[in-house]
């Protein structure tokens, strides 16, 4: 019996329901008799009947004592009957109301006991709905939730799972199918096929890096070196860095950065790292002819970094979901395709948001091209 008290809120409710009933009858008994001859007496003086034997000396113009005795012994006897069938009718009630709101106040707390078993479970569509506006309901509402970002959670995991067992696929299957070609005398043993296999086991390399990476910036298991960085020598290095790629491929990478913007407090390591991965990811998605231009300016406390480039651009629908990872606007194309990971946009953004900035895409539609802008607070001084 105890334990069962124990382990259940509406039967400790109950307990103190009656817990305030037995007080208040106590209280209602003990007060009662202490106060019963005073009030007696005081009513008994205003009729003109006397005090005496109840603390108090007769009038002389009422009855005897011995009546006035009998009396008050007659009078708290009726009174004490009266009190307590009137403990017992209302404790009866009480008991009945306790019962109910007790089990009433517990249901809520069971449904969402019920909810959080069965998302335990794997159940995340669970939910237990609207029970009330006070401090239960919006219990149940952060329940809810809680249960909708678990589910989301659970979506993405799953999802990830799939989209890294099919990237990690692609260059499996063509080291695979290269290696048994070399085995079965099909593929000739030279240098160029040797190339091939180097080139799918380094994009595996990348990928594997990438992921590792990409867990590092999501569970913020990285720390930033914060130092004053000079954004224009900062974009001259990178273009520098990139003019090779780009030349090779047929687009133009240019410029245009200030030379008086006052610096930012960032790791310039990290910073460099964002920035190689717009300016990669726009090199990817922007045909031979096309241009890539990189501009800074201050607006505010912030300085405004934007890699613009006149490549594919990017349908309105995906705007909001161009930083997911492995998020493709195009999703034929693949990884040797030049494609990507769809890695990179994730730990950029990752990493602008550690920086205390903001980042998000912009284009004006599918073949218009597309800007990434990031901004990052002006370092204090």
């Amino acid at each position: 019996m105890i334990q069962y008290f124990r382990r259940h809120l509406g039967a400790k409710l109950f307990l103190t329901y009656l817990a305030v009933i037995l007080i208040g009858a106590l209280v209602l008994v003990f007060t009662t008799q202490f106060a019963l001859p005073t009030a007696f007496n005081r009513h008994m003086g205003k009729m003109g009947l006397g005090q005496a034997g109840l603390g108090g000396h007769g009038a002389g113009a009422g009855p005897g004592l011995g009546m006035m005795a009998d009396l008050y012994a007659g009078f708290q006897a009726s009174f004490n009957e009266a009190l307590l069938w009137s403990i017992l009718a209302a404790g009866l009630f009480a008991l009945v109301a306790s019962l109910v709101l007790s089990r009433r106040f517990a249901a809520p707390l069971r449904t969402m006991m019920a909810a959080s078993q069965r998302i335990s479970h794997g159940q995340y569509s669970e939910r237990v709905g609207n029970i009330g506006t006070d401090e239960l309901g919006q219990l149940a509402e952060s329940f809810d939730q809680m249960a909708e970002k678990l589910e989301q959670v659970e979506a993405k995991r799953r999802q990830l799972i799939g989209d890294v067992a099919h990237e990690l696929r692609t260059p499996l299957t063509a080291i695979k199918g290269s290696m048994e070609g070399l085995a079965d005398g099909i593929l000739p043993t030279t240098t160029e096929t040797y190339r091939q296999i180097h080139q799918e086991a380094d994009r595996l390399s990348r990928l594997v890096d990438d992921l590792q990476e990409l867990s590092r910036v999501e569970s913020g298991a990285f720390h930033l070196d914060r130092k004053p960085v000079v954004i224009f020598d900062l974009v001259r290095a990178i273009v520098k860095d990139w003019e090779r790629p780009f030349g090779e491929k047929g687009v133009s990478l240019a410029s245009d950065v200030p030379a008086d913007l006052p610096s930012i407090s960032a790791d310039a390591d990290r910073l460099r790292q964002v920035l190689n991965n717009l300016i990669g990811n726009a090199l990817q998605y922007t045909p031979r002819g096309g241009k890539v231009r990189l501009s800074a300016e201050r607006t505010g406390d912030e300085i405004r970094v934007s890699v613009i480039d006149t490549g594919v651009g990017i349908p309105a629908e995906h705007l909001g979901q161009i930083f997911d990872r492995f998020y493709r606007v195009d999703k034929s194309r693949s990884r040797q395709a030049g494609g990507g990971s769809g890695i990179g946009l994730t730990i950029a953004k990752h990493l602008v948001e550690a920086h205390g900035g903001r980042i998000w895409p912009e284009s004006a539609g599918e073949g218009k091209g597309s800007t990434f802008v990031f901004t990052l607070p002006v370092s204090e001084r």
